[in-house]
């Protein structure tokens, strides 16, 4: 663990060495960054705000028209923009009080209340500081701009996979010019696409490998976080994951958003790692799909390891894709399904080389469809796991909670007799009513079943694993699956089937457990860990 690569992102995978014509692929390709900007007026959506977003939008606006305001001069919302998670511990009078304070009409219930202070607070990190920025220097507009990538749904961004232009042939195209108008000054902003190699050196500048000492001042751990390089719109229909979608929600609850629920990375000297798990559902397809840039998501996160669920492939397959990974991700583990092919399929990709490496639970009757890859490093086992689904008709539900259930249980507690063990991937179960949109219409349904959900109680939980995201946000609502029928994700009607367990042992080492709801390409998005060393 104390060896750690240099990352080098030119693509994540390299092109030259993959076996298929590389302009088939959407690799070399950036995913559509588009320049948006706040004028003196908000336009409207399709989608109309609520009365709170729009008072908050105006008290922002003019807030930000005010050079004497920040929001330091108040000890009550300096506090909270300090650690934005007692917003959820404050109480209905505080909430009124910190609402006054900004001047926001302190209306409606608790959890109105919270959504409302929330996106106040992440209105004035990412909005107050951008344009601030602007009158002193408006030239700025140009490269953080140029630089924000607006996302859309999984539905939305295939619909305009055609149109997108490849940025190899495109070096600067420009976009529509908008007006910034700042205390009666007008200044142009040109929205760019920026060409590949300008991307490039400007992201790589600057960036650390893991398990050495980081600057948590500096290096900026995702877009959510860093609010000084982008220009924030008001929470909007392509923001579909802070819609709070749930039949049934109770008191309290608040939808999950990275922007504002995601922590910096730890302080300076602080040595950690930084994991990624993804459910892609197909590799190869991922890859092909116009629109995903697996360079950008890397550039995005510089995780330290990246476990896959549901690669898909096939034996033949895995040497030209670990042939194909760059300089600082040769370490690679693969396991494809022998019964099915084309079927399951895990992975581990580390810049770390780890000291061994296994597969499977050493049950054959478990191990033939490539569900289990178990990486031991200095301090920690790592599992990238795909928990197999009781399918339609629920005709492998005995065999998961009487067979799979238990058996990876005993495995990762015989591990732990050794190091704390981090179980990550797909697990096909919503464990709570607060992971799953539709609660009492899926009683029944594969992954939501009483039986299912008591077993994974009982053979991970009860057994002194931590669900990390739940431990962290025990109120707050996130998915990471949404079907691909009826607009799930638009509305964002999903299921959180993909967790981070970790042993009791390392638990408060854990120091940011998160979702990427916008990394699209697959009907699962990513999950991360920052775990303290």
């Amino acid at each position: 663990m104390n060896q750690a690569l240099q990352l080098g992102f030119r693509t994540f995978i390299n092109l030259s060495s993959f076996p298929v014509d590389p302009r088939k692929l959407g690799i070399g390709r950036l995913a559509p960054l588009r320049g948006k900007v706040m004028g003196s007026k908000r336009r409207s959506f399709s989608n109309p705000s609520s009365i709170a977003d729009q008072n908050i939008d105006k008290k922002l606006r003019d807030a930000i028209d005010n050079d004497n305001y920040t929001i330091s001069d108040n000890p009550i919302l300096k506090d909270i923009k300090d650690d934005p998670s007692k917003i959820k511990a404050m109480t209905i009078q505080q909430l009124r009080t910190a609402l006054r304070t900004a001047g926001i009409p302190p209306k409606g219930l608790k959890r109105e209340l919270v959504s409302a202070l929330q996106s106040y607070l992440a209105k004035e990190i990412d909005g107050e500081s951008s344009l601030l920025a602007d009158k002193q220097d408006p030239s700025n507009s140009d490269k953080r701009i140029s630089m924000m990538m607006e996302t859309k749904s999984v539905e939305d961004q295939v619909q305009d996979a055609n149109s997108f232009s490849k940025v190899s042939e495109v070096q600067q195209s420009r976009r529509t010019v908008k007006q910034l108008q700042i205390k009666g000054k007008t200044v142009d902003v040109n929205a760019k696409i920026v060409a590949t190699e300008q991307k490039k050196s400007a992201c790589a500048s600057g960036r650390m490998t893991s398990l050495t000492k980081k600057k948590a001042s500096s290096d900026v751990d995702s877009k959510y976080v860093s609010a000084k390089n982008r220009v924030t719109l008001p929470v909007n229909q392509s923001e579909s994951w802070t819609i709070l979608a749930h039949k049934k929600p109770q008191k309290g609850w608040i939808a999950y958003n990275p922007r504002t629920m995601r922590r910096s990375l730890p302080i300076e000297n602080t040595k950690f790692v930084k994991i990624l798990s993804w459910n892609v559902n197909g590799l190869r397809a991922l890859l092909k799909l116009e629109g995903f840039s697996a360079m950008e998501l890397a550039k995005q996160e510089n995780f330290d390891v990246l476990c896959l669920q549901e690669t898909k492939l096939q034996e033949k397959d895995v040497e030209s894709i670990k042939q194909s990974l760059i300089e600082g991700y040769e370490n690679s583990f693969w396991t494809c399904s022998n019964t099915r092919l084309g079927y399951s399929g895990t992975a581990i990709i580390s810049r770390i080389k780890p000291l061994a490496v296994r597969y499977g639970l050493g049950i054959s009757d478990h191990d033939s469809e490539g569900r289990v890859v178990t990486a031991e490093f200095d301090s920690f086992y790592l599992l990238s796991v795909y928990v197999p689904n009781s399918g339609d008709g629920l005709r492998r539900l005995a065999y998961r909670i009487t067979e799979w259930d238990p058996s990876l249980g005993n495995y990762i507690k015989e591990l732990e007799k050794s190091k704390p063990v981090i179980l990550t991937g797909d697990l096909n179960c919503a464990h709570e009513e607060i992971d799953i949109y539709n609660p009492a219409g899926n009683r029944r349904s594969a992954g939501f079943t009483i039986e299912e959900r008591q077993s994974f109680s009982t053979n991970f939980l009860s057994r002194g694993f931590v669900d990390t995201f739940r431990k962290q946000n025990p109120d707050v609502v996130g998915y990471t699956y949404w079907g691909y029928r009826h607009g799930a994700r638009k509305g964002n009607k999903g299921w959180r089937l993909d967790y981070f367990l970790v042993s009791e042992a390392i638990a408060d080492d854990v120091h940011d457990s998160f979702i990427l709801p916008d990394v699209i390409g697959s009907d699962h998005c990513p999950i991360g860990l920052v775990l303290k060393l």
